[in-house]
Order: structure tokens, then C-alpha cells, then sequence
């Protein structure tokens, strides 16, 4: 079994950044994928981003393309995604998410891909 633990959530402002982080425990594969979702009131769960196992492979949702970097550190089993010029309709939970898999350089990104996810930190932009 593996569990996640988000951390790094807040209220901030509209233009500020955040860093949210994620730390896997407990038995994971030799390589496992990892991504981001997030999740508004009445909205259904979307992908952000994520990460393949050697971190030479991301992808991005559009909304966040080019102001949000995913990036990780095996040693420590945790993924983290930095987020910038933050906007209003960034406001969500925010779950990390981890598929166990024997491809080092694979990614993932629909909900139904992965096996493991966190409860989520939440995440409120004020405009």
C-alpha cells in the first residue's frame, strides 16, 4: 500500500506563487509516475500535470502551461509542483497522484491512470 501526503496549500493573492509538495510512503515499484490534479466546488477532477519516474518526461495541463514546473526527487519520494502568477480559477484541492509502472520515462494523465492518490491541500487565489 502507498499513501501521499500533500502539503503546501494557502490563500494567497492573485500574481503570488506557491509551492506544493508531495511525499509518497510505503511500498512503491522501482519506478512509479506521479502527477498533480485538481478539484473545484461542483467541478470534476482535472489534470494539471505530471511527471515520469526519471523527470525527463513532464506534461502540462494548458490552463497552466508555462507558469506551473512539476519537478521531483526520488531519494526523498516526493514530487512537488511550483506554481505561479497564480488566478482565480486556480482555486481548487489539489491531490497528488501515483501510478506504479516498469517505465522510467512514461507519463499519465487521466484521472483513471492512477492507482494512489493523497487527500489534497487546498489552494485559494483572491482576486
Amino acid at each position: 500500500q502507498v499513501q501521499l501526503i500533500e502539503s503546501g496549500g494557502g490563500l494567497v493573492q492573485t500574481g503570488d506563487s506557491l509551492r506544493l509538495s508531495c511525499e509518497a510512503s510505503g511500498r512503491t515499484f522501482r519506478s512509479y509516475v506521479m502527477g498533480w490534479f485538481r478539484q473545484a466546488p461542483g467541478k470534476e477532477r482535472e489534470f494539471v500535470s505530471t511527471i515520469s519516474f526519471s523527470g525527463s518526461n513532464t506534461y502540462y495541463a494548458d490552463s497552466v502551461k508555462v507558469r506551473f514546473t512539476i519537478s521531483r526527487d526520488n531519494a526523498k519520494k516526493t514530487v512537488y509542483l511550483q506554481m505561479n502568477s497564480l488566478k482565480a480559477e486556480d482555486t481548487a484541492v489539489y491531490l497528488c497522484a501515483l501510478r506504479n509502472t516498469y517505465y522510467h520515462d512514461r507519463v499519465y494523465s487521466g484521472v483513471h491512470d492512477y492507482e494512489y492518490w493523497g487527500q489534497g491541500t487546498q489552494v485559494t487565489v483572491s482576486s
